[in-house]
């Protein structure tokens, strides 16, 4: 049997298979289609330190080859996480990941906080694509300094593995990968979704409920796999690669590019069962190819 096993920072993944944020909802809703201890990881939706309303409908609309979405970080906040969802969650043999927002550093941090008090939360995801309240709703992921902000503020209120996820809407991904690691992210995970649009043209007006949304599906999976390509290379942290990963051929793509582990997104709509099917076909291609390890082939581009 080759070994499907990898490692990001502290943590042990049995296969390289996670699924992304907001696609998969807590793990519980796609238990009937997939062995969820079978994966290396489920990153669960977005968690805010208050409760959140979300954005008004319409919030997802489908494009060519993916689709839009802005839903606005929907959740129940963090005492309601800790609370209801934990308690259901943590005995699911995987790693359950938080996927943590915030409008602040100071809210970054005491959300994560709150998560790091959970035993069996190994890891958090920081979603630094989240607009900055005191400085003119620009996201913090767009800048070093913005995203240097929020890991430095979570990573004195948070002792286990910090991933951080960049957001693709930035003139050069690299500088931000670097300016995180510098702030103590033990992983960067990228990319995030696209900033997209699209209209009505029978109405004249956009699709969504507030004009824009985040593009995500196979249409921007050449994109993401470039800046997985770049920021590996850049940085000395392992890397996880998402961005339109519809197969094994795709995750296979992303791991040779340099990613140490990958997420399954927006393809969870169209089979709940893709991440099982994605882990298995690595396994089948490292066999073929007679590798021992799927770390052989991790940067092997």
């Amino acid at each position: 049997m080759v070994d499907l096993s990898v490692k990001i920072g502290a943590l042990a993944l049995k296969n390289p298979v996670m699924t992304a944020s907001g696609t998969f909802g807590y793990g519980l809703e796609f238990q009937d289609f997939v062995d969820l201890g079978g994966l290396g990881g489920i990153i669960v939706k977005g968690t805010t330190l208050k409760p959140r309303e979300g954005n008004d409908y319409p919030r997802m609309a489908e494009t060519a080859s993916g689709m839009l979405n802005c839903v606005g970080l929907q959740n129940k906040g963090v005492d309601y996480f800790c609370e209801h969802i934990y308690p259901q969650i943590k005995d699911i043999d995987t790693n359950m990941i938080v996927n943590v927002s915030g409008s602040s550093p100071e809210d970054y941090a005491e959300c994560a906080a709150r998560i790091d008090a959970l035993e069996k939360i190994p890891a958090i995801e920081l979603n630094i694509s989240c607009p900055n309240v005191k400085d003119g709703g620009m996201a913090f992921g767009v800048t070093c300094q913005g995203a240097s902000s929020v890991v430095k503020a979570v990573r004195q209120a948070y002792h286990k593995t910090l991933i951080v996820k960049l957001s693709p809407n930035v003139t050069d991904i690299a500088e931000i990968a670097r300016a995180v690691e510098a702030e103590g992210a033990d992983s960067v995970s990228l990319i995030n979704t696209l900033m997209g649009m699209a209209i009505d043209i029978e109405k004249r007006k956009p699709l969504l409920s507030i004009n824009t949304g985040g593009l995500s599906g196979p249409a921007v999976k050449p994109v993401a796999l470039r800046m997985v390509w770049q920021v590996a290379k850049a940085v000395k942290i392992p890397v996880v690669g998402l961005g339109g990963i519809c197969n094994a051929h795709d995750a296979i793509e992303f791991l040779m590019a340099g990613a140490t582990a990958i997420e399954i997104g927006t393809a969870n709509f169209l089979d709940p069962a893709v991440t099982i099917k994605v882990r298995d076909g690595i396994a089948d291609w490292l066999n073929r190819h007679g590798c021992q390890s799927v770390t052989e082939i991790i940067g092997s581009l």
